[in-house]
């Protein structure tokens, strides 16, 4: 996993223009959940690379950065509430499990626009963000997309999925 996100990093400068790639395989060695997490980020196809620093400035962000939606957490609910609920064709899983499982957080709206600033990602798909709980409460999510040069955060019933709708992840390191 580090030879891939090694060269991942080296590919991408433009995204961690501030970091040193020793930095970051150190802090990863020294914490092998994140890099399980990683791992599984990139299994699921979220192609994760690090960011640079989190909002307090230590630690080290990483999120997921494939162009679109990763392929491997589509057509899922937004939560295991939602699904549950869901009448008919339920989906197999929802977001918020799927993140839990593999160790990370679904992207904020702040960290969803903080990612557009380094590349156009979902042209074609879109991804859930975390939800507020006033939203989540009356049976809400967001989602967001980019089209048209533009970030766009819609809402939907949380119960919703589609095969275009994936999520995206992040972990601080």
């Amino acid at each position: 996993m580090l030879t891939i996100l090694k060269a991942r990093f080296e590919a991408n400068m433009p995204r961690h223009p501030d970091l040193d790639w020793a930095e970051v395989e150190r802090r990863l060695r020294q914490n092998p959940d994140a890099l399980e997490a990683l791992r599984r980020m990139e299994e699921t196809g979220g192609e994760p690379d690090v960011i640079g620093y989190a909002d307090d400035g230590e630690r080290l962000l990483f999120c997921d950065c494939a162009q679109e939606s990763p392929a491997g957490r589509r057509s899922l609910c937004y939560d295991e509430a939602a699904r549950l609920a869901r009448r008919k064709n339920p989906p197999a899983g929802s977001a918020e499990q799927q993140a839990q499982e593999i160790g990370v957080s679904l992207l904020t709206e702040k960290l969803y626009r903080r990612l557009q600033t380094l590349g156009a990602f979902d042209l074609k798909t879109s991804s859930w963000i975390a939800a507020p709980e006033p939203i989540r409460a009356q049976g809400g999510a967001l989602f967001c997309e980019r089209r048209y040069g533009e970030v766009f955060v819609f809402h939907n019933g949380a119960d919703s999925y589609y095969s275009v709708r994936g999520w995206r992840g992040y972990i601080c390191v």
